[in-house]
């Protein structure tokens, strides 16, 4: 087995590489594989340090289950490719450990996998969950006496991981929603006088309304669309929201409505709590847009059409933010540097230099200061009647949804990378059920 490079010590000893491995957690977005290119690429640039990648298959269970995929077997080609590819590459899971006293059998797991295959480098692509285990993976590591370099790598179209000013994926899916609010007002303005008064678009946000703020880009001038956004930090108020739709019905002949699928009442209740919860406890939502539709059909009489961007949303690889791109590789290139500077528990954060013109750069900060924790929309981006956001608002969003990145397209659609996804030869004789 080779040597962590952590153990060695004076000035004779030669540092042998160890491997490295990466996983994709929870949602996916338009350009999470932009930042596995750029660990991926710059690992490669630094075999001397970094033998290999191994990528977990389906997230962290590929590290539990000890089923890898060894991204040394993909050509320069394929990797790069993964700039324009949407999805997760190396397939993610809603899988969240639970604290080390709770269940210390799957971290003492981890570091079995990680000593079994020399990985001494642990590259984690997700959100804030995924932050609080690459911290706590960490902590375990040294105390069992193979520690291990442990990076977090932001992702997160939500934009609430706190500290970085931004979230790689939240650029492009602000793009996407601005577009599509756009264009959804101007096809119901067309008919509004014989047909459709009211759309709904429902975006994702379960706590932070940074994706329906987005919406709001779409016009500046009180007749522009979206005339009312539904946040998920305003409580909602039925009577003041259908007086508003109408108001807006009469003023301009028609109503368009971003809502977040976190909105709720004051109570704290979710407009679309199913009653049921997902992998990570979290109340299971979707379809708060009907929910509204309904208000408004029963008590206002007006036809309505809704949509829900749901998956849409964060898959546009199409018409991705140029700026979401360069920070999501940006930001994967980061982890692997700072892990070779000796830096642990750590993540990538984006620092905003300036606004006009649009400036950026990438530092390091604690993962204690990120885990677990929630960044929601600030009250001065809002509207005083809570239905809109400020200039504050559009300061701090359009930069994140400027430029272009298309993909290359082939026969009418965009090329993807396709991967072999080679499996990494499982060394222990032992089977690990999650």
């Amino acid at each position: 087995m080779l040597v962590h490079p952590q153990y060695l010590s004076g000035e004779s000893t030669i540092m042998s590489a160890m491997n490295a491995f990466y996983a994709q957690s929870g949602g996916v977005t338009a350009v999470i594989n932009a930042t596995a290119c750029g660990v991926i690429e710059t690992a490669r640039k630094h075999s001397n340090k970094i033998a290999n990648v191994y990528a977990g298959r389906n997230g962290i269970i590929g590290a539990l289950t000890e089923d890898m995929i060894d991204t040394n077997k993909e050509s320069a080609a394929t990797i790069a490719a993964l700039m324009h590819t949407p999805g997760g590459a190396f397939g993610s899971a809603r899988y969240k450990l639970k604290g080390i006293d709770e269940n210390r059998v799957e971290y003492e797991r981890l570091i079995e996998v990680f000593k079994a295959h020399d990985i001494g480098y642990f590259f984690y692509n997700g959100g804030n969950d995924s932050m609080d285990t690459a911290h706590k993976v960490s902590q375990i590591s040294k105390s069992m006496g193979f520690p291990v370099t442990c990076l977090g790598v932001p992702k997160t179209v939500d934009n609430d991981l706190p500290v970085t000013d931004n979230c790689p994926g939240f650029g492009s899916v602000a793009k996407y929603v601005a577009v599509s609010t756009q264009e959804a007002a101007m096809d119901v303005l067309s008919m509004a006088k014989t047909s459709t008064k009211v759309f709904i678009l429902e975006v994702m946000g379960r706590h932070a309304g940074w994706i329906a703020a987005a919406g709001g880009l779409a016009g500046k001038n009180p007749e522009d669309a979206p005339h009312i956004i539904l946040f998920p930090e305003i409580p909602f108020r039925k009577r003041d929201f259908l007086k508003r739709v109408r108001e807006c019905v009469v003023k301009y002949d028609y109503c368009v409505i971003v809502v977040s699928e976190g909105a709720a009442f004051a109570s704290g209740k979710f407009l679309a709590d199913q009653g049921t919860r997902d992998a990570f406890g979290h109340a299971q939502l979707g379809g708060v847009a009907p929910v509204v539709a309904q208000m408004v059909r029963d008590n206002l009489g007006f036809k309505y059409h809704y949509a829900i961007a749901d998956y849409l949303q964060r898959s546009a690889r199409h018409i991705a933010s140029d700026v979401d791109v360069k920070q999501a590789y940006a930001v994967g290139k980061a982890a692997v540097q700072f892990a070779l500077q000796g830096k642990t528990a750590v993540m990538p954060v984006i620092k905003r230099v300036s606004d006009k013109p649009y400036r950026w750069k990438i530092e390091s900060a604690a993962l204690g200061r990120i885990a677990n924790k929630e960044k929601m929309l600030p009250r001065r981006y809002i509207t005083k009647d809570g239905f809109g956001i400020t200039e504050a608002a559009r300061r701090y969003l359009q930069p994140l949804i400027k430029g272009e990145n298309y993909p290359p397209y082939f026969n009418g659609l965009p090329k993807v990378a396709k991967l072999r996804n080679r499996s990494v030869k499982p060394k222990l004789g032992t089977k690990f059920v999650v």
